[in-house]
């Protein structure tokens, strides 16, 4: 990802956070993300191929394009009609069942150039454990998209461990996404400095 932008933007008592990215020369797509709480209420994605192989294109003008969506998601959040969408899809999700996952050690998941990520998997409602969960985790951002499998226990739980890969120059996260019968959920941390080791941060905080 050559760039990338970052916004919590607050709707009456909801804060969102909004993320927005150049994908990368390999996917040509910029995608924007809308989080609360590290849960995905709303994702946007536009393509930017034809402009790639166009002689108007520059890395300026692909930041701008980035930067343009980014400003149009957030202008339509304050507006009002997305952040309702967003609420109550919020909303569904808590009271339609489904699935939420959760990582069990947040301040410790990366060591050493190694990530070793604990897991557990739990219905949204009854918080029982669920079995049997696929689970798949990668860092987005790095240079190479790799996503590491795993599948949960009979305590819901499950350990996935992979070597920290090399780190793209655009912004860092750690993803992790569990399917499961009920259903499926998506978490992810933003990463601090890559000039230092990076460690886990919410992507967005409710």
């Amino acid at each position: 990802m050559s760039s990338g932008f970052n916004t919590d933007v607050r709707a009456g008592e909801h804060v969102f956070h909004v993320q927005t990215e150049d994908r990368g020369p390999g996917y040509q797509t910029i995608d924007t993300a809308v989080y609360q709480g590290g849960r995905v209420l709303h994702r946007r994605s536009s393509s930017y191929a034809e402009f790639a192989s166009s002689a108007e294109f520059s890395e300026g003008l692909l930041r701008q394009r980035v930067e343009d969506q980014h400003r149009r998601v957030i202008e339509e959040i304050r507006s009002g009609p997305l952040a309702a969408e967003m609420i109550a899809a919020g909303e569904r999700a808590g009271s339609a069942g489904g699935v939420q996952v959760q990582l069990l050690n947040p301040g410790s998941w990366l060591s050493g150039g190694k990530v070793q990520l604990h897991v557990e998997i739990l219905g949204r409602n009854d918080r029982k454990p669920q079995p049997g969960a696929h689970v798949e985790a990668g860092i987005e951002g790095a240079l190479l998209d790799v996503r590491h499998k795993g599948t949960s226990d009979d305590q819901g739980r499950v350990q996935i461990q992979f070597p920290l890969p090399p780190l793209g120059k655009g912004d860092l996260a750690l993803v992790i996404l569990a399917r499961a019968e009920a259903g499926k959920d998506e978490i992810r941390f933003t990463m601090r400095s890559r000039s230092k080791s990076p460690s886990a941060n919410p992507a967005a905080s409710s």
